[in-house]
């Protein structure tokens, strides 16, 4: 097998149905962006969205559907919290959080592969996709937050930026796993 075969074999194709399946992910995540539940740090449903998207149609299509939704906020369409967009969010101090996402998708997505909708193998992987998110997420928004207002400790971004949505995290994750899990005996992959 020469190197254009193999390059071929690797392709990635997308049928229309897959189109479909991410476009209208994509729009759940932004519609979910755009809820915000007021408490003491207001919190979305974006993570809510991407655990169940990623629960119900696999590491492909939920990976890309995340990657689509920050391409359409990075050209500054109105998709995220708040309708804000634009390229000075995604590389901004909280931007780690949201390239997190495609963590989420990559993980919780594979685990729905590789076990299905089995409940233990769902929350596992979305309790690791959002540790890798939050890891992630913090790594950023100190460099970030270093280079341009001035040195923070892992304390203080861990009180600002995880422990006032890890609860909400978890509550979001349960109803994504049940969401799944029920939807998912409908859902035509």
């Amino acid at each position: 097998m020469n190197q254009t075969e193999s390059i071929k074999k690797k392709k990635i194709s997308l049928t229309t149905h897959d189109i479909a399946i991410i476009s209208l992910s994509t729009a759940i995540i932004t519609v979910c962006a755009w809820i915000s539940i007021p408490t003491a740090v207001p919190f979305t449903l974006q993570t809510f969205a991407i655990f169940t998207i990623a629960g119900l149609f696999g590491m492909k299509r939920s990976t890309l559907s995340v990657i689509v939704y920050l391409l359409l906020a990075a050209i500054g369409l109105p998709v995220l919290a708040g309708f804000k967009g634009g390229f000075d969010k995604i590389i901004g101090p909280t931007g780690g959080y949201l390239l997190g996402f495609v963590f989420i998708a990559l993980i919780v997505g594979f685990a729905s592969d590789k076990f299905g909708r089995k409940v233990i193998p769902l929350v596992l992987s979305m309790l690791l996709g959002l540790v890798v998110c939050y890891v992630f997420g913090t790594a950023w928004f100190m460099l970030v937050y270093t280079r341009t207002s001035g040195a923070v400790g892992l304390g203080t971004v861990l009180g600002w930026c995880v422990l006032p949505f890890i609860i909400p995290d978890l509550v979001k994750l349960a109803c994504a796993v049940v969401l799944s899990n029920r939807v998912g005996r409908y859902v035509k992959l």
